[in-house]
């Protein structure tokens, strides 16, 4: 249902875009001629990321950022204000998962590194954004199955993306009438490193791909305006493979 020119000229930025999902996505939106801005915290690996989406004359800006941090959130939308002076796609993807632990045994460090990451980073960046977007803009949020099924060993993980998905529900009623559409992108379990540091053996080829996703959200993205939808869903649970 998209179009070559669908994202003709429109800006997009895609948060945790160096790889994985968040790369998928911002390739997926340069291909349809979006200028892409993607924001990471290896600027090493983040400049790769905007080599290879700046192919074929396509705009890519990296810009690093660690979006934990609110104030390098502002600096990060003041520079994208002061090139662009607007924003017509936010993607909230950067996320962290956490090794397999009951609660008796998570670490005060990672619970923090959890919610910051997964959690409050979205609100920074949203609330650093929605002054730069106006009415048919679109708000992705990438909150991962966990934010609504249970898994044993994983209750920082679970937290944060239920947290997310509570977020992402009020700030879809708040935005409504000003016309920017708020969707929740609910995937299972998708092959990327981040399953290296709890089931380095998982079997990967029975997952869904970043590609995938790319395509899915951009599907999305790109319906009529008068579409209605809330939510992104694909790919399996883990407890499926």
């Amino acid at each position: 249902m998209t179009s070559a020119h669908s994202l003709q000229a429109k800006v997009a930025l895609v948060t945790g875009a160096s790889r994985g999902i968040g790369f998928a996505i911002a390739q997926a939106f340069a291909g349809q001629g979006c200028q892409v801005v993607i924001t990471g915290r290896d600027a090493k690996t983040l400049n790769a990321a905007a080599t290879v989406l700046s192919k074929d004359n396509i705009e890519a800006l990296a810009l690093p950022c660690d979006v934990t941090d609110s104030a390098q959130v502002e600096q990060l939308f003041a520079e994208i204000k002061k090139r662009f002076s607007r924003l017509d796609i936010l993607v909230n993807n950067a996320g962290v998962a956490q090794e397999l632990a009951p609660v008796d045994q998570l670490s005060l460090e990672t619970w923090k590194r959890l919610i910051d990451t997964n959690l409050s980073a979205m609100f920074f960046c949203t609330r650093a954004a929605l002054p730069l977007m106006s009415a048919g803009g679109t708000i992705v949020n990438n909150l991962s199955v966990a934010a609504v099924r249970s898994f044993p060993g994983m209750a920082a993980y679970n937290a944060s993306k239920a947290g997310a998905l509570g977020f992402t529900n009020v700030l879809r009623e708040e935005l409504r009438k000003r016309g920017i559409r708020v969707l929740a992108l609910i995937v299972g379990a998708t092959d990327t490193t981040i399953w290296d540091q709890f089931w380095p053996d998982a079997p990967k080829e029975k997952m869904v791909s970043p590609t995938t996703i790319g395509q899915a959200v951009l599907q999305a993205v790109t319906l009529p305006a008068n579409t209605t939808i809330e939510e992104i869903r694909l790919g399996p649970i883990a407890g499926a493979l």
